[in-house]
This record gives C-alpha cells, structure tokens and sequence, in this order.
C-alpha cells in the first residue's frame, strides 16, 4: 500500500498532515550517503541497483519521509545518447552540443537500453520500502537537458543554448521520445510517479517557454496522464498559466522557495483537477541554528495552519530546491517532527 498522505495529496483528498518529501533528501549532507561513498564512487551508487536503493533508503530509515524517490542522476540520457559523462568529481560531459554535432547523438533505440539500471533500482528500492511509505522517480526536462548539453552547466544564463534556440525543436525530437521510454522504464519497475525536474526552466522568458518548452512537456503529460509531476525553479505565473492554458494533465508541480505556496493554492484553484503542490520552504534556512530555524519554520507552516485542509488539499511539504551540502542533520529531523506536530 502507498503512503496515504502522498496518494491523497495526488488524488485531491484534504487531510490534516502532509506528506513531506525533500529533493536531495539522499545526498551529501547525510551520514548515510558519506558512510556510502567512503566505499563507492557515485556513479556506481547510481547504476548498481542495490547500491542506488540502499542510497535512496538512507533518509527514510533515519528521518522518516513518507516519499522516497530514486537515486540517480538526471544527465544520465545524455550519457546514454552518446555525450560520454564522468564526474570528478562534478559532471562533465565528453562534448558539447551544436548545430555542427547534433546529428551524432544516437537513435533513441540504440540508447535507452543504458536506463535499464534506472528500472531494476527503482524495482529494489520499491522492494525494500516499507509499504506505507511511497516512492517516485525522476527524469530532467528535456530544455534542463537541452541547457547542460550546449553549455555544461546552468551557469550563466544559458545564453550559448539561447543563441543556438533553433537546435531545441531537432533535440527535443530525440530527447522527449528518449525520455518517455525512460519514463516508462521506471514507472514499469514501480515507480508511483516521476518528476520531471526543469531546473533551468526560469532562465527562459514566458514567450520562450511557451515555445519551448510547453509543447514537450504537453507531450510527455499526454502520453502519462496524470503520472508526472513537473517542478522548475525561477519560474514566476505567466510561465505556469502557460500549462493551466494548455489544461496538461499532470500529476502536480512543485514550487522553488520564491513563491507564495498558500497563493499558488488560490492561484491554480480553478474548479478543475489541480493535483498536487510540493513545497517550498528556503533550503538555505535549514542552517540557521535551532532556535532560528525553530522560527522560520513556524513562520512558514502558521498560513498553512490557518488554511482548511480543503483550501490547501494536494500541499506536499517540502524545500524549494534540493537540501545543500553540509545542511545540519538536526534540522532536517526537526523539520519532519514539526511539521507532523503543528498539523495533527
């Protein structure tokens, strides 16, 4: 049985307590994950299935989330695609994306038989989870992809991506059929859900992202009705009324720090099928000390407090973006207990 408080979130049920769930939430600030990379390099962490679900169990043993998601990595397709990758120890790519290249990328039939490690990790993880306790995977956004492809990195702007914007449309033509037989291959090994994770999505005007990045993602949504969930970071309300216009069934989305969760509730409440909202308090807000953190976390819980559970029906309680290297255990831990005590 999947976790409830994750399932009602997804099917619109109001309840007291949410689920909570924190990208990164198996990663380096964790003991665990250290203790395992004193052993393991990351990439087998990520590609040997036993290894990526003792990874992605870590967190759920120790501070109790009712998701858990799998461990990989998200350039992992362009690996796959024939880019090369290694990480030394961030990624790197073997070559960088343009119009002169691009035709070297591989046949989707050729390449997605590199995921294959993706299904039988989530096969495991699901085997070893305990039954009240949900699990989800995730892929990259085909413009994320797009972004690390040309440039290496998110860094800057993404302007040498912008300025070859003409490639996006023939990338996507490999990537978004790429990435829905990844898709499947998780969902098949028993994924509940997969996020699609567009981190770079707010680098883009809302014209640009309706241009490009609304059509792939419309066509993935399409082919798993109601089975992905879409989060992006520095997106602002043009770029999401860009999906409500579109009426995509997805699953949910989730939210970076910078938005008003309990507005993004009435914003998206339009009499229809609105799935689920995660987030989205400060990742960075998790070093203060005890007794800060203890505040800005009353703080952001007390407008949820005083919402009925029908207004914020869907809420998963989560970060804004993934948990930062070094981010003190303690309150991770207490962020779980606090939430769970204000609402019950």
């Amino acid at each position: 049985m999947a976790n409830t408080r994750f399932s009602h979130a997804m099917g619109g049920v109001p309840q007291d307590i949410p689920p909570i769930w924190m990208m990164r939430q198996a990663g380096r600030y964790h003991s665990h994950y250290q203790k395992m990379k004193e052993k393991y390099s990351f990439v087998e962490l990520c590609k040997v299935p036993e290894l990526a679900a003792e990874t992605a169990m870590g967190p759920i043993e120790d501070f109790d989330f009712d998701v858990a998601i799998l461990f990989s990595d998200l350039l992992f397709p362009l690996e796959a695609l024939g880019m090369g990758l290694s990480y030394s120890p961030g990624p790197q790519l073997g070559w960088k994306l343009n119009a002169g290249n691009i035709d070297q990328l591989l046949p989707v039939e050729e390449a997605i038989g590199a995921m294959e490690f993706q299904k039988e990790a989530v096969k495991q993880t699901r085997e070893r989870l305990p039954q009240d306790k949900s699990l989800i995977g995730f892929v990259g956004g085909p413009w994320t992809l797009f972004g690390y492809a040309v440039e290496g990195s998110h860094k800057g702007g993404l302007k040498e991506a912008k300025t070859i914007w003409n490639l996006v449309e023939t990338f996507n033509q490999i990537m978004v059929p790429f990435l829905e037989r990844n898709i499947q291959l998780q969902l098949d090994g028993g994924a509940e859900l997969v996020m699609i994770l567009d981190t770079a999505a707010g680098e883009l005007s809302p014209l640009l992202f309706r241009q490009g990045i609304v059509p792939s993602i419309a066509q993935l949504a399409n082919k798993f009705p109601w089975r992905l969930g879409y989060y992006s970071q520095g997106t602002q309300p043009s770029h999401i009324q860009a999906f409500q216009d579109e009426k995509l069934p997805l699953a949910g989305m989730g939210f970076d720090h910078r938005w008003d969760l309990p507005w993004v509730f009435s914003f998206l409440d339009k009499g229809e099928k609105r799935g689920f909202v995660q987030g989205n308090f400060d990742q960075s807000l998790l070093f203060q000390s005890p007794n800060d953190f203890e505040y800005q976390l009353d703080s952001f819980l007390s407008p949820f407090l005083e919402m009925e559970p029908a207004d914020r029906v869907g809420w998963v309680c989560g970060l804004g973006h993934g948990i930062l290297p070094g981010t003190p255990e303690r309150n991770v831990r207490r962020f779980v207990q606090k939430v769970r005590e204000t609402f019950q």
